[in-house]
């Protein structure tokens, strides 16, 4: 059975990933980690079919290994729906990151706080699972009284510290957004 810290931790996991997705005005490759790319018939990663590099804040380029791939891979970017404009020289992809708006940056910290509130939800929704699952143990005699109100702290311990790891890593996720 996955333990509750095990639950908590892929929920922390999660919610970097879903931070990673934001665009923030900066380049970073990992934007394109959902991006996959039609590969022979196949749906590929674009990270396994071409080099992505960041030679500047603002701009990315992605190098297919495959140069008949480029026309795939624009198309890939363009259906991913990241509001980026690739163009391509018949070599590589040229992708520059159009700075934020004010209006802009308001709306993806709104959308990194419900976000990060959906995260300490199920963090909560864990706790109260594990806190049905140490009463259960108790009735049926496995755990005393005491037992279960040790097991009890310890577990609002572990959520308390999720919880204030989801909040770091979502002030870290709107300091990005904001500066830009």
């Amino acid at each position: 059975m996955v333990s509750n810290e095990e639950r908590m931790q892929k929920a922390l996991d999660s919610l970097k990933e879903t931070f990673s997705m934001i665009r923030t005005g900066r380049a970073s490759a990992a934007i394109f980690d959902k991006v996959r790319v039609d590969y022979y018939g196949q749906k590929s990663p674009l990270n396994q079919v071409a080099t992505i590099s960041i030679p500047e804040a603002r701009s990315i380029v992605i190098q297919p290994f495959d140069k008949s791939l480029i026309s795939e891979i624009e198309k890939a970017i363009q259906s991913a729906d990241l509001g980026l404009n690739p163009s391509n020289d018949g070599k590589v992809i040229r992708i520059s990151i159009p700075p934020l708006t004010a209006d802009r940056r308001k709306e993806l910290v709104k959308q990194a706080k419900a976000d990060a509130e959906n995260y300490r939800t199920q963090v909560r929704n864990i706790r109260r699972d594990g806190n049905e699952e140490l009463k259960k143990e108790q009735k049926a005699g496995d755990i005393t009284e005491d037992g279960l109100k040790g097991e009890t702290d310890k577990l609002q311990k572990l959520t308390d510290k999720y919880i204030i790891e989801i909040q770091k890593v979502y002030d870290a996720k709107e300091k990005e957004i904001l500066e830009g």
